[in-house]
């Protein structure tokens, strides 16, 4: 499912019109995004939690040449599923 079925499945499901499903999805995608951005978790539940990871710094390879290559620290959006979302796939 891409962004515009999920607008067209909320759409159906709410009887929003499209262009309204669409701004709400576009608002809480923008609001977990800023949560992770500032550190915060965001946890619904039933469904799963949002997360924001701190990989460190580590030095790589290039595979080309072989050349170690410094990988500098960075931050990774991670999913956990909950309970009801693990449940409703078995």
């Amino acid at each position: 499912m891409n962004r515009n079925e999920l607008v067209e499945a909320v759409s159906e499901r709410t009887g929003l019109a499209r262009s309204d499903a669409a701004q709400a999805i576009e608002a809480v995608l923008a609001a977990i995004t800023e949560a992770m951005r500032v550190g915060d978790t965001v946890t619904l539940s039933g469904f799963g939690s949002f997360v924001a990871k701190s990989r460190a710094a580590r030095t790589g390879r290039n595979p080309r040449t072989g050349e170690a290559i410094a990988i500098p620290a960075s931050r990774a959006p991670t999913f956990k599923a909950g309970k009801g979302l693990k449940d409703a796939l078995n």
